[in-house]
């Protein structure tokens, strides 16, 4: 938005002119969100104090989780309108990877805020049916797909990049819708069932989202695409305003959700957020490099499935508790201990993410 008006002052003032780096775009986005986050963030609080919107616990889990009782969640909610101001002020809104990412965000988003909004207001655990909440997931992500596969005009934007290999690009065919829905509703769902220990789902979510704006700008330069042997997928640079508002939004959403928080993202936030980084990834075609920078979301998710599938076969179970951070709870572990070191964790698989660009 702002960007248009830059172009029209540019022929009065040159000076305007550096509003067309996409690199000062995004460090105005990454400042936008952080300010909007930290300036709207007690008002939030206080105003989802007020209507008594607190998150329930769990009798069956960690005892130390009981005195979380009643602290305000949907706090996502902030996230959500730090990243859309910031990249609908800084971004080129005739780009179409912007839209969509905005559109799925705000899709699973909406699907996170009914569900929480059941659980919270109405006081129904269910929440959003189980069937409900998938059916809008699946539609948000095969929207995104056949929309991502009808629009795309060069083979590199529906082939499966394999990273450590110069020269290897599959072919996906009709496949590639498949591999998308799986990962942007994977994604989502991998992110919420991490978001369950103060601050532990958003860093990593922050640093992963910084990495992929750091590879979409890799991949929107044909100079660097080229260097790198990576794919040159011309209009995904401008992805990096969106990542930085994300990193933004969250670093700013820490700020109150550090431990002990003082507010939780609820579904609204963590829905939303896993989508946008798997749709992300698609986009920029490196779902296998975000499928080892979020090693973190892959493991909490994968523990949950040994974990039911072990029970529903044996009547046993592998983890004293799944998702696996309230395993190590179980064993003794601090809560901050746990978080810190899957940040750790995160810290170190981001980095072999982004060498996985240069050991080609």
């Amino acid at each position: 938005m702002l960007l248009w008006l830059a172009e029209f002052l540019q022929q009065y003032v040159s000076g305007f002119s550096v509003f067309q780096y996409l690199t000062f775009r995004g460090i105005l986005g990454v400042l936008t969100a952080l300010l909007i986050s930290l300036v709207l963030g007690p008002w939030m609080i206080r105003r989802l104090n007020r209507l008594q919107i607190g998150q329930s616990v769990r009798d069956d889990g960690p005892q130390s989780h009981l005195s979380k009782t009643g602290t305000p969640t949907m706090g996502g909610t902030l996230i959500l309108a730090a990243i859309f101001i910031s990249a609908l002020l800084w971004s080129d809104l005739s780009n179409r990877y912007v839209w969509v990412v905005l559109l799925v965000t705000a899709l699973f988003g909406a699907v996170g805020w009914v569900d929480d909004y059941r659980k919270v207001v109405e006081a129904n655990s269910r929440g959003l049916p189980a069937r409900w909440k998938y059916f809008w997931q699946s539609v948000g992500g095969l929207g995104a797909a056949v929309f991502l596969y009808q629009s795309s005009s060069l083979p590199a934007e529906t082939q499966l990049i394999v990273p450590f290999f110069k020269t290897v690009a599959v072919d996906m065919g009709l496949f590639y819708i498949a591999l998308t829905y799986f990962v942007v509703v994977g994604s989502s769902n991998a992110v919420n069932l991490t978001d369950g220990l103060d601050g532990l789902a958003i860093m990593p979510t922050v640093m992963v989202g910084t990495a992929l704006g750091v590879i979409a700008y890799l991949v929107g330069n044909a100079n660097f695409a080229s260097y790198l042997h990576v794919p040159y997928i011309p209009g995904t640079g401008e992805l990096v305003v969106f990542c930085g508002a994300l990193g933004g939004a969250g670093l700013g959403f820490l700020w109150f959700n550090t431990y002990p928080a003082q507010v939780f993202m609820g579904d609204v936030g963590a829905l939303a957020l896993g989508a946008a980084l798997g749709i992300i990834a698609v986009i920029v075609r490196h779902e296998i490099v975000f499928f080892i920078m979020g090693g973190v979301f892959v493991m909490e998710t994968i523990s949950v499935i040994l974990q039911v599938g072990s029970f529903k076969l044996t009547g046993r179970r592998i983890f004293r508790m799944a998702p696996l951070h309230h395993h190590f709870e179980l064993k003794g572990w601090p809560e901050p201990r746990v978080i810190v070191r899957f940040w750790i964790i995160t810290v170190m698989l981001v980095l072999f993410g982004l060498a996985t660009l240069k050991l080609r």
